[in-house]
């Protein structure tokens, strides 16, 4: 999925669910700066302060450097999350470690990781781990079928578009972008592609299919099966998935009951995903934040913003002067092993609180949920 349904839909969903303005910018901006947490690193501060970050996207790698992108520790527990899921007849082909690794809509391991999340609630940093899970949770429908590690089985031999047509443009790109007998290259070390639109531009374009909320597609899997998706149906399922745990989170309770979203908001919801069709995601949020602007759902009118980076962003609230580097990382290394100012805001600003929670999340997930299925990915 990418920003228009990251931030723009799970804004919508977090009002509807009753949470105020403030909280729902702070659950669906944390549920977009998984796609934009590209930066690791350590910070050392004058007064003695260290801060330890990490990545929850590759966005700036380059997908034909396949070794870079094996990183269980970004595409699995943010953006694959394993079902749990496995076939003895297929075996042979497919190691049961891998098979468990693909990603299925709101598997045993989804509802644990948003049980987490929601019994977190207590915690200062429970409304960004909220928004974290947010992502992961939808992108569970999005992502089904392919999984965040390198095998077979995400490969895709032929993408055809919603009147059933080869999409040649795709086939073009993947050509130029290969080079010849590219299925054959793909094949041997294909990564998992569908990943938000985190490629460069030039294949971006065949990342974007699963994402994209208002297609409706089919493809040939690596087994040379035809597999159909409806992505309106698939998306306006992971709303109402969504939600039940914004709504239960609020409760405080993961077992408890709650009233139903208005049919009014859920059927605006539904036409936005499927009429709404730029190919531009970024083009498709404004469209969302209009929407939002212009009081057209039942919380009334709204003026929610995000900002990945520079004025207005999460890091130029406590790293200022780093808003002319492109990442983090980069503005660090400039100022080689100099200590740095502590900004005053900096324990409770929600960069730290942002980072704080995703690396709950992270741990939470390789360390304590999947290992219960004998997913190691740690």
């Amino acid at each position: 999925m990418q920003v228009d349904f990251h931030h723009g839909v799970t804004y919508v969903v977090a009002r509807l669910a009753g949470f105020s303005a403030s909280e729902a910018d702070i659950i669906a901006s944390s549920a977009q700066f998984v796609d934009d947490a590209v930066d690791s690193g350590k910070l050392y501060f004058k007064n003695g302060a260290v801060f330890e970050f990490t990545a929850s996207a590759h966005k700036m790698l380059d997908y034909r450097n396949f070794e870079k992108l094996a990183n269980h520790h970004v595409w699995i527990p943010f953006h694959f999350l394993p079902a749990n899921e496995f076939d003895p007849s297929i075996a042979d082909s497919v190691p049961e470690f891998v098979q468990k690794a693909v990603c299925r809509p709101n598997s045993t391991t989804a509802q644990e990781m948003v049980r987490l999340a929601i019994l977190n609630r207590g915690h200062p940093n429970a409304l960004y781990r909220l928004g974290i899970a947010m992502h992961v949770y939808a992108d569970t429908w999005a992502h089904q079928g392919f999984a965040g590690l390198s095998h077979e089985v995400n490969t895709v031999r032929e993408i055809f578009d919603h009147q059933g047509n080869t999409d040649h443009d795709i086939h073009n790109s993947l050509k130029e972008w290969y080079g010849s007998g590219w299925f054959d290259k793909m094949k041997a070390t294909v990564k998992s592609r569908f990943v938000n639109e985190v490629a460069p531009v030039g294949h971006g374009p065949v990342l974007s299919y699963p994402d994209r909320p208002f297609l409706k597609w089919k493809y040939i899997d690596w087994k040379g099966d035809t597999i159909l998706r409806n992505n309106p149906e698939d998306f306006l399922t992971a709303v109402d998935h969504m939600y039940l745990v914004l709504a239960k989170f609020r409760k405080g309770d993961p077992n408890g009951t709650v009233m139903p979203m208005h049919s009014e908001d859920r059927q605006l919801i539904s036409q936005m995903l499927t009429h709404t069709t730029d190919p531009d995601g970024e083009k498709r949020h404004l469209t969302w934040l209009q929407a939002i602007a212009d009081g057209k759902f039942s919380f009334g009118r709204a003026l929610p913003e995000y900002y990945a980076q520079g004025p207005g962003s999460w890091q130029h609230e406590v790293f200022p002067e780093a808003q002319n580097h492109s990442k983090l990382e980069d503005w660090f290394a400039s100022h080689g092993k100099r200590e740095l100012d502590y900004p005053e805001n900096f324990a409770f600003s929600h960069w730290k609180l942002f980072h704080d929670a995703l690396e709950g999340h992270r741990t939470d997930v390789l360390n304590l949920i999947l290992p219960r299925y004998g997913i190691v990915a740690a």
